[in-house]
């Protein structure tokens, strides 16, 4: 086998992964993203409302679009890699790619205010210079600015540092070329330190009471800088049981729907904003929403998006909006059909 196969069997085998990892990020979305959607701004009113609200900040707020952040960074170094191996120019492409993000982002926050394509357009365009920048000084660098944006809570400004975090752990191999052994250590670590923040945020989460608002009391101001600050580490601990859980294969197996999923990531991130304002919609005319009830909604959608995409790449080679993304990054019409 040569030595050109190989490669392209570890970019499709990292690509498999990354798509699984998407797929998980992308369901902690969808959580965090039907609150704000439908407006659900009042008190907890009963005690389903509050634990859920309580496990919804500690385990699932700032963990999942971290992750899907981190990812883009790893998709970036592989695409500009993929680019230069075919001696095309990869820069060009890339600007051409993030132009049509930003567009699809202009196009989606007329419906989702609080959206991330037209952030990761821009923050896409910040991290040009670290494609072949050292890996340790990409390590190095990411990490510094990480610590020092958590400390003061900056989350917007997050998002850079952890595209750069990606391109590094691409540099390094951290998904596919990590030894079981090293990925059980780093996420042993990762799991001693999540749970040290987690009891930490824990402790002031009786007084962080009201659902979308940080600035109530001192004590709720902790809870939610806790929260942001310990939310790469807690994400890290995710990734690493998830990498070690998907080298088995029944579990590969098991999850596959997560994999489509996860390889339509764009169509269903925009999907599910239009599922949301559908469900809001419908129910409006029943009750008021509780934020219980949307946990429910979630569960509908992910059964609805998982079965659809699953359906949906056994015959096609794309999801519908990657499949214009790809279109207009290329110049050319990529087959459809498989």
């Amino acid at each position: 086998m040569g030595t050109n196969e190989v490669y392209m069997m570890e970019i499709t085998k990292r690509i498999d992964l990354l798509d699984y990892l998407r797929g998980f990020a992308l369901m902690g979305i969808l959580l965090v993203n039907i609150g704000p959607l439908l407006e659900i701004n009042s008190l907890p009113v009963n005690s389903a409302d509050a634990v859920y609200w309580q496990l919804l900040n500690l385990l699932v707020e700032g963990r999942f679009y971290t992750i899907f952040t981190f990812l883009f960074g790893i998709g970036f170094y592989i695409f500009m890699n993929r680019a230069q191996a075919r001696g095309k120019n990869g820069y060009a492409l890339y600007l051409r790619r993030l132009a049509l993000l930003f567009t699809f982002g202009l196009l989606h926050v007329q419906f989702h205010p609080g959206e991330a394509l037209t952030v990761y357009a821009i923050s896409g365009l910040l991290i040009l210079p670290f494609y072949k920048a050292n890996k340790l000084f990409n390590l190095i660098c990411a990490t510094l600015m990480l610590i020092g944006l958590a400390i003061f809570s900056f989350k917007l400004l997050m998002v850079v540092p952890l595209m750069i975090l990606g391109i590094a752990a691409a540099q390094y191999g951290f998904l596919t070329n990590t030894s079981p052994k090293k990925m059980i250590t780093f996420t042993l670590i990762m799991f001693v330190f999540s749970g040290m923040g987690l009891l930490l945020q824990a402790h002031y989460a009786p007084f962080a009471v009201s659902i979308g608002n940080q600035k109530s009391n001192p004590a709720s101001q902790q809870f939610y800088h806790i929260g942001i600050a310990i939310g790469p580490i807690i994400s890290a601990f995710y990734v690493g049981m998830a990498v070690l859980l998907l080298q088995q294969k029944y579990v590969r197996k098991l999850l596959l729907p997560l994999k489509s999923y996860g390889r339509m990531a764009l169509t269903n991130y925009v999907g599910q904003t239009f599922l949301i304002h559908l469900f809001g919609y419908i129910l409006q005319f029943y009750s008021d929403i509780t934020l219980i009830e949307t946990l429910y909604i979630c569960l509908v959608i992910y059964i609805i998006q998982l079965t659809i995409s699953t359906v949906w790449m056994k015959y096609f080679h794309f999801g519908p909006l990657e499949w214009v993304w790809r279109m207009g990054t290329y110049g050319k019409i990529p087959p459809m059909r498989r």
